[in-house]
């Protein structure tokens, strides 16, 4: 199959490592490379549409995970640090931030360490216009393939991820594109 369509180049690439090491296998770069090119372009559009309404990455990781935890919408830092994939430093630096914002309000708990982040009535709302406007934004971008091809698209992917998830011993997922476990 020609997947040489504009910005494409990695048939060209496989081309050329076939040509110069005959005897080492290219397979995979047809599917990582463009792994790597999609989520790097996904990645960068997806911080661009959320800076644009006002908010960064880790403010959105935050807000949605409290978000999609239910109600209340309360989750402890320590929850929150695990759901994100980041340490707790990092976490307190970005509730902190939220708190400062009136997106969240952060309670101790009487005779424990433990510390709850609960969304704030604008937090919620705010998480709502966010996620919404992401979520659209990026359906549309997946305008190109069909409910079908979407579908067998997620299913594969999932099923390398699985793999990959095994074979590479990391039993936690990434968070999203360019997320650092350790970036607050």
């Amino acid at each position: 199959m020609d997947h040489n369509e504009p910005g494409d180049t990695v048939d060209a690439i496989v081309a050329a490592w076939r040509r110069e090491l005959p005897s080492v296998p290219t397979d995979s770069i047809g599917i990582v490379t463009r792994l790597w090119h999609i989520a790097k372009l996904l990645g960068d559009d997806r911080a661009r549409v959320v800076r644009s309404l006002g908010a960064d990455m880790a403010t959105l990781d935050l807000l949605s995970t409290l978000r999609r935890s239910g109600s209340p919408y309360r989750m402890t830092t320590r929850a929150l640090a695990d759901a994100s994939l980041i340490t707790a430093g990092a976490i307190t630096q970005r509730v902190d931030r939220a708190v400062t914002q009136g997106l969240v309000t952060r309670t101790s708990r009487a005779g424990s360490r433990a510390v709850d982040v609960e969304l704030t009535q604008v937090g919620y709302r705010a998480t709502d216009e966010l996620v919404t406007a992401v979520l659209t934004h990026e359906n549309e971008l997946l305008d190109g393939l069909d409910a079908r091809q979407r579908q067998h698209l997620a299913d594969t992917l999932s099923t390398l991820l699985s793999h990959l998830v095994k074979t590479l011993d990391d039993r936690r997922p990434i968070g999203h594109v360019g997320h650092d476990r350790d970036q607050p």
